[in-house]
């Protein structure tokens, strides 16, 4: 049974959307954010960006609660090796989140309380490789509403 995780960088709408996906389609859904072990919440929280090692553990997760199946997580999944490691675990189509820096810096800092600093972005749009042509996820841009996007990501699944 095939999965989904809404992805993109911080402010780009995952966990709205991805909720709304999940409606959609009947599944259930998962905010990676909490999948964190407390260490990666707390580097974030400093501003200071994640690495390779940090997330690992993290997408671990991520995959194991798509293995599941019916299941709908957001998560950044920034790098192809990032999404590589969650296939591993689970059939997987990702919607992928693009926005304008503006738009999503206008996004992070309208959010009151999150852990994730506006100074994080720029390292997150550094980090960030959109999906492949071979990689099976369906691109939405930001700047839609919601049902729009939500919309158009059933609709790129047909």
């Amino acid at each position: 049974m095939t999965s989904y995780v809404v992805m993109g960088v911080s402010g780009c709408g995952k966990s709205s959307i991805g909720a709304g996906v999940a409606a959609a389609l009947g599944a259930r859904f998962i905010d990676g954010d909490d999948l964190h072990p407390p260490a990666n919440i707390a580097k974030m929280s400093r501003g200071q960006p994640l690495n390779d090692d940090d997330r690992a553990p993290w997408l671990a997760l991520v995959g194991q609660a798509l293995a599941q199946g019916n299941t709908v997580v957001a998560c950044s999944a920034l790098k192809r090796a990032y999404r590589d490691q969650i296939r591993a675990q689970a059939d997987t189509v990702f919607l992928y989140l693009r926005g304008q820096r503006e738009t999503l810096l206008a996004r992070m800092a309208a959010r009151p309380g999150h852990f994730m600093p506006t100074s994080l972005l720029d390292s997150q749009l550094a980090t960030l490789e959109p999906p492949a042509a071979d990689e099976a996820h369906v691109v939405q841009d930001i700047e839609a509403s919601p049902a729009q996007i939500i919309a158009g990501f059933l609709e790129g699944l047909k």
